[in-house]
């Protein structure tokens, strides 16, 4: 099986920026946000578009992560944070590839329990292959790719997307 890169770590760094831009622009009447990373991929990603908010933009970012089992994901969400942290303000939910949408449609449910501000996705590879009804609101990356193929988000030692 052959691997190739799709993002380079440079790239990743300009998604990110480009994204923070648009959650700014989003929430330019808003004072804070929350970002909450959905563990732990997603949980890196919001890390990093926490801090790039942060740096084009005066909104005060809180960031939460949110654990849910991937395998059955039916009432497995958790969140470090009480609902009275995100209840009434703009959310950012973010995740590092957006595959079926099963994994952010029940991560979303888990939101809409409490009423919010604003709602929004974000997520650095959109794959196209959803088979529910769930977008992302800012992406790094549409790629369509053949179910069979996998896409790999790597943070660290060096940030990448490959294909592999």
């Amino acid at each position: 099986m052959t691997t190739a890169e799709i993002l380079s770590a440079e790239d990743i760094e300009h998604k990110i920026r480009r994204m923070a831009f648009q959650i700014y622009e989003a929430n330019i009447n808003e004072s804070s946000v929350i970002i909450s990373g959905i563990y732990p991929n997603g949980h890196k990603l919001a890390i990093k578009l926490k801090e790039a908010v942060e740096k084009v933009s005066n909104l005060t970012v809180t960031l939460c992560k949110l654990d849910i089992d991937k395998k059955n994901p039916i009432g497995t969400v958790k969140v470090d944070v009480s609902e009275d942290v995100y209840k009434n303000k703009s959310v950012i939910l973010v995740d590092d590839v957006l595959n079926s949408g099963s994994t952010l449609i029940y991560a979303v449910s888990h939101f809409l329990k409490v009423p919010l501000q604003q709602f929004k996705t974000a997520v650095l590879v959109d794959r196209n292959h959803k088979k529910y009804p769930v977008k992302a609101d800012y992406k790094g990356i549409s790629l369509s790719t053949s179910i069979n193929e996998n896409v790999v988000v790597t943070f660290s030692p060096k940030m990448k997307v490959t294909l592999e």
